[in-house]
């Protein structure tokens, strides 16, 4: 029997540090009542002021207790999920969650000083970043019963990175127990549960909370929550979700027809075995590179829908041996060394991306690798991309090649004109029967779906924003409308030649940088004004403009249906860690209470 984490119950009765005297009753975004008694005894409440609203603000000098019970147990792991004595004064450091907590219903709302959504490397990084600046008043809310966020998700036959581990892991979390240069999904998954447990996120985690629905409360200055386990308040909100989280479906005529076992690679059915079997895979992109290989030898038939061929590089993986495996526990330098030594490497990848000109070096070594690889010249045409090498991402396999040139292979270039109950039918007329259909088609990586679920201050969402002005974002983190709101890996954030933590780290910066700033000014909120975030997507665009991403002539996932790109950070990643080091105040409005001094910049 599994037993999802129920809603967090707290006592509605809140303490505040004694401001000005009064006595007045706070309504919550729920519409319950709230009694609020200052240190000496006596009845007040606090008045926010902002550029366009005045009201009664729950976000910051309230404290809650939370009642204590037993565990709760989900998919057979249990989750330390409660929190005793959690103060909600803005970035004072707050009592550890208690072990165990029961929590019953919609009977109350317990109010955060942070809300993080997704428990992957994103969520995970800033759930870290939060304990190690001394915050504990937070939550971690996850759709899933378990932690991994992608890593967790895509469990298809040879899933592994394609960016060295060292560098993958978090700076502050060094790994030396990885077994190999590239590590696998397993490993990935293993490490961020390790990682997670030995900083001390557990009794944060929410699992089986999928977030419905989040609305900015312009008057009480934060975020109502909405969850498939209960309702939350939260002063910031923070959105790991990532951008390869959701699966893509392809619009393909008669799919819904399929009678057949059909599944996105991100979605393995290990229950249904491929022994034998007619199989087709749609797509030739990074997560069919490495399980065609995997599957190829145990399936009957493999029809291969190529819509374009990828460029495929070697891929320089090797198994590290025991004397490497001594250095990086025990010298602690030498894996500080190797990490940095394949951050910075990858930083000319950047240079070389800047201008489809400067790509020659690369074309020659995956092209080298196809030649290699592939000895019969009218195969090797139909294998060669007919764009600049970067224009999508540069894959890296030794198995890809030998793989898809084996007898029951069939690389199809035509396009499925039509799927039928057991077959597809492709543009040139011929009618291939298949049991098995396995999507490898990506991501929903431009059309986020957590966007459609997020409000701002005028009731819209934020896919309803970015489909009048664009997918932007200042900093690639906060979004004009939308206060308080904080995204990690959010539009121009994905990098097309280097590790995606080093974005990730930077961004947990930049927000706990905003936290203090709250905290330092007695502010309650934090919105990036308009002129800000349009002049800095001018910059972005402008140095996409030329690069390889825009002029390379290819169709990706980096694009939208506009033709766009809001997913490229166009150049190295030592210029955002630098624009990302410190909260840029002067680009914000902001919102104080009204017994502080304050001045909007």
């Amino acid at each position: 029997m599994t037993t999802t984490p129920a809603p967090d119950r707290t006592n509605t009765n809140t303490t505040t540090p004694a401001p000005a005297a009064g006595a007045t009753p706070t309504t919550t975004a729920a519409g319950t009542i709230t009694n609020t008694t200052t240190a000496a005894g006596t009845n007040t409440t606090a008045s926010t002021t902002s550029t366009s609203t005045t009201g009664t603000s729950l976000t910051a000098g309230t404290t809650t207790t939370a009642t204590v019970g037993t565990a709760a147990t989900t998919a057979g792991a249990t989750t330390a999920a409660g929190t005793a004595g959690t103060s909600l004064t803005a970035g004072a450091p707050t009592a550890a969650p208690a072990p165990h907590d029961t929590t019953t219903g919609d009977l109350a709302v317990r109010h955060l000083k942070v809300a993080v959504i997704g428990a992957g490397i994103s969520g995970l990084g800033t759930a870290i970043g939060l304990l190690r600046a001394g915050e504990n008043d937070f939550l971690v809310f996850e759709r899933a019963t378990d932690l991994g966020g992608t890593w967790r998700d895509n469990t298809y036959p040879g899933c592994a990175c394609d960016v060295q581990a060292h560098l993958y892991s978090f700076s502050f979390a060094r790994n030396p127990e990885w077994k190999s240069t590239f590590a696998t999904q397993a490993e990935v998954h293993a490490y961020l549960k390790t990682t997670a447990t030995r900083h001390g996120v557990d009794p944060h985690l929410r699992y089986g909370h999928e977030l419905l629905d989040a609305r900015w409360d312009d008057t009480h200055h934060h975020w109502n929550l909405r969850t498939s386990h209960g309702r939350y308040t939260a002063q910031i909100l923070v959105t790991g979700t990532g951008y390869l989280s959701d699966p893509a479906t392809p619009d393909l005529p008669g799919l819904d027809t399929f009678t057949g076992t059909l599944f996105h690679s991100s979605q393995w059915r290990h229950d249904h075995d491929l022994t034998g079997r007619t199989i087709a895979v749609i797509g030739t992109g990074a997560s069919a590179i490495q399980f065609v290989p995997q599957i190829q030898p145990h399936v009957a038939r493999l029809d291969l829908y190529q819509r374009t061929p990828p460029w495929v590089a070697a891929k320089p993986d090797k198994p590290n041996t025991p004397r490497h495996t001594w250095m990086l526990r025990h010298l602690p330098g030498y894996q500080r060394f190797r990490r940095a030594f394949n951050k910075h490497g990858r930083e000319i990848v950047a240079f070389f991306m800047s201008r489809p000109t400067r790509t020659t070096g690369m074309k020659n070594m995956a092209a080298g690798h196809l030649k290699k690889s592939v000895k019969d010249p009218a195969l090797r045409k139909r294998l060669t991309p007919d764009y600049t090498v970067g224009c999508k991402r540069l894959l890296f396999s030794n198995t890809w090649y030998p793989a898809i040139q084996q007898p029951n292979v069939d690389i199809i270039s035509d396009t499925i004109t039509h799927i039928g109950p057991t077959h597809i039918t492709t543009a040139d007329g011929q009618r291939r029967d298949i049991d098995t259909i396995i999507l490898a088609t990506g991501f929903t990586a431009t059309n986020r779906p957590i966007a459609h679920r997020i409000h701002g201050k005028n009731g819209t969402t934020l896919a309803d924003t970015w489909h009048t002005t664009g997918m932007t974002a200042h900093r690639g983190t906060t979004i004009h409308g939308f206060p308080n709101l904080f995204m990690i890996l959010g539009p121009n954030t994905t990098l097309g030649h280097s590790s995606q933590t080093v974005m990730i780290e930077a961004q947990i910066t930049y927000i706990l940088s905003a936290l203090k700033t709250l905290t330092t000014h007695h502010l309650t909120t934090l919105e990036v004004r308009p002129e800000a975030q349009n002049a800095y997507n001018h910059t972005i665009q402008t140095r996409l403009k030329n690069t390889v991403w825009n002029t390379g002539g290819c169709t990706s996932w980096y694009t939208d249906t506009h033709g766009n790109n809001p997913s490229i950070w166009p150049t190295y990643t030592w210029r955002f860690r630098h624009q990302t080091r410190h909260l840029d105040i002067t680009n914000y409005q902001t919102s104080t209470h009204t017994d502080h001094t304050h001045t909007t910049p």
